[in-house]
């Protein structure tokens, strides 16, 4: 697998749309590859962003939120949040690198994902072509973030290994791969965290990929998601002191 980060001019909030960006700094892919795309970046396109003297930060986490658990718990006074069916710090909400917003998660970043994969799909004739839109977050019990998928299209997401034979020719009765998940991971790490102004990677030579022909349909992003009472967390998350307005 190789990824390659592309550099951008410095985007700011209602600038540029995403078409603009997209064309600008991809001029030539080929078939077969995944194009990775920041979700900062969708949504400072998208204009998907508030001032921050416009409302404190508290106020827009618990609005944006599907539940969370109050920053009291937290030693570092943030919220843990459940955003889109997805863990996360803050539900999503960054105020790095945006010169004065808060910038939220895509509307909807499927719909985000799909266009994207489209606009890109028919601009450059390709049939095997996917698209991330990524973001950063972090795991529990290690330090550091990694980058997440939230949103993809093109390809197969998880790639189920359930019935086939392990080495030792024992069934493997639970093994999926989280697909979008390990190529966002990759991504972020070469995009980076902070000045590198590369919000968008190119990613090549992945024979694992399983590519489509159509966006995920319903019923295939519903499987990628776990009821929290099914998680393998369960003890866990069922005990957290959730709350919702």
């Amino acid at each position: 697998m190789k990824v390659t980060a592309v550099k951008t001019k410095l985007l700011e909030a209602n600038k540029y749309t995403l078409t603009e960006v997209l064309s600008e700094s991809i001029d030539n892919i080929s078939e077969g590859i995944i194009v990775a795309i920041s979700s900062k970046i969708v949504s400072l396109c998208e204009g998907n962003i508030l001032p921050l003297e416009d409302i404190s930060k508290d106020n827009l986490i618990k609005k944006e939120a599907d539940c969370f658990i109050p920053k009291e718990y937290s030693r570092y006074g943030v919220y843990l949040t459940i955003k889109n069916g997805l863990l996360v710090p803050s539900a999503g909400i960054d105020e790095s690198n945006t010169n004065g917003y808060y910038v939220m998660w895509p509307k909807d970043p499927q719909k985000s994902a799909n266009y994207c994969w489209e606009f890109l799909r028919e601009r450059f004739r390709l049939k095997n072509i996917g698209v991330i839109i990524t973001d950063s977050t972090t795991s529990p019990l290690k330090w550091g973030v990694t980058g997440k998928a939230i949103a993809h299209c093109g390809f197969i997401s998880i790639n189920s290994k359930i019935g086939e034979k392990d080495l030792f020719n024992k069934t493997l009765r639970q093994t999926r791969i989280n697909v979008a998940d390990g190529l966002a991971a990759a991504a972020v790490l070469c995009m980076g965290e902070s000045i590198e102004q590369t919000p968008v990677a190119i990613i090549e030579d992945v024979p694992f990929v399983e590519f489509q022909d159509h966006a995920p349909d319903t019923e295939e992003l519903k499987s990628l998601r776990i009821e929290i009472k099914d998680d393998l967390y369960a003890p866990l998350l069922e005990k957290a002191p959730w709350t919702s307005l």
